[in-house]
């Protein structure tokens, strides 16, 4: 049976369920409660406002899925809301549900979001992929979390740097004191681009060259060049990004902790089969939620 534990992540499985949890984040489990679940027998795909409804079966899977996932973490399923995503660079304060006993998602007259901020307890905060990147946020001192979905189209509009800017802005939060964990998405050897794609990451992050970047990893300070995150794989035709990358040093540059960007290392395409990949599923994906909540 596959193991996903590293450094980082501990692998949960309990009974037929299996999640992953922060090994930084369970620091403070007296805290925060999260979990990134891994392969449900039913994917976390439901309706958004540009989608077509989910069927009243989808949902009801779906919801039993949140369910099994909550129960097993000691957390309260009505507690949810789900982020309407959109590869947008908005990011929403959540100090209010609509629904009382219910969990918040696939809720039209919420509007569009790819990012949730709070500093309220019993909101667990929720977001859904399928390779894209979901990034959990917690300060520990202001006691806020945020938890934010950054695709490619996410990454190009820099969202994990507008989370962390508008949770100084909105709480007072401090780079220095905010942890940032990178959950399973497509990672550098599967992110195959062509060149409209590659030109978009070229030009928006020429600003990133030369930066210094600590790579924790290696232990060592290195200066960043444009090659370190977009590898030419076919000769003018085709090109590997590292997105995971990219979000690893715009958040260094914007003041957080080397040691405080944990990432779990692991690729969505590498491990297809216990995480959901759209590039290996293609139309019939599923997708796999991030969940994070204060105590």
């Amino acid at each position: 049976m596959k193991d996903l534990s590293n450094e980082n992540v501990i692998h949960i499985k309990d009974e037929k369920l299996e999640y992953l949890q922060f090994r930084k984040l369970l620091e403070y489990k007296d805290v925060v409660s999260h979990a990134y679940a891994l392969g449900l027998d039913v994917g976390f795909k439901t309706t958004t406002i540009n989608q077509k409804p989910a069927t009243l079966e989808r949902l009801e899977l779906a919801k039993n899925s949140y369910k099994k996932l909550c129960s097993s973490i000691e957390s309260d399923y009505a507690h949810i809301v789900q982020a309407n995503q959109s590869h947008t660079d908005i990011i929403k304060i959540v100090d209010a549900k609509i629904n009382k006993d219910e969990p918040d998602f696939s809720l039209a007259e919420e509007g569009i979001e790819d990012g949730l901020i709070t500093n309220k307890k019993n909101f667990m905060l929720a977001t859904t992929n399928a390779d894209c990147i979901l990034l959990l946020f917690f300060d520990p001192v202001k006691k806020v979390i945020a938890n934010t979905h950054s695709g490619w189209r996410g990454t190009l509009q820099r969202i994990s740097v507008k989370t962390v800017q508008k949770m100084i802005k909105e709480f007072g939060c401090h780079t220095q004191d905010i942890i940032c964990c990178i959950c399973p998405s497509i990672r550098k050897c599967h992110f195959e681009v062509d060149k409209d794609v590659k030109d978009m990451f070229q030009n928006e992050f020429c600003d990133i060259e030369e930066n210094k970047f600590m790579d924790i990893q290696e232990n060592k300070e290195k200066t960043i060049h444009i090659t370190d995150f977009i590898e030419e794989k076919i000769e003018n035709t085709k090109w590997n990004i590292d997105t995971v990358l990219i979000n690893k040093i715009l958040l260094q540059k914007e003041g957080l902790k080397p040691e405080n960007i944990v990432d779990s290392g692991i690729c969505s395409v590498c491990n297809s089969d216990i995480v959901h990949s759209y590039r290996m599923e293609k139309k019939n994906y599923n997708t796999e939620t991030a969940i994070i909540e204060l105590k």
